[in-house]
């Protein structure tokens, strides 16, 4: 029987190792929430990704506690509270500007 040195994997075998038997660590994906206006019951969804600071697809800030970001039309904010679900939009205004409050929940 031939002696035979012991199999070594170099860095990129590693690398593709990890990644097969999932050690690398894979992406999160963006947490879903559906808010819905308590006036109307109207309801939609926004997706909140934390690892790309982006709400709906839009820059913000992203913690695990809130999100904020802006918004591109009326150029007003939100601010969603990740805890409580509270989603707050503020817009200023020739008046004074006013807010508008929502409720949301994971999905």
């Amino acid at each position: 029987m031939p002696n035979r040195a012991p199999y070594r994997v170099g860095p990129v075998g590693v690398t593709f190792l990890a990644a097969a038997v999932g050690i690398a660590g894979a992406a999160a994906a963006p947490t879903q929430y559906r808010c819905t206006n308590p006036a109307s019951g109207t309801s939609w969804t926004i997706a909140v990704d934390a690892e790309h600071q982006r709400v709906d697809a839009v820059p913000g800030q992203v913690s695990d506690r809130a999100a904020s970001w802006r918004d591109r039309d009326t150029g007003g904010a939100f601010e969603l509270d990740r805890v409580s679900g509270r989603l707050t939009f503020r817009n200023a205004s020739s008046t004074g500007g006013y807010f508008l409050y929502y409720s949301c929940r994971p999905e």
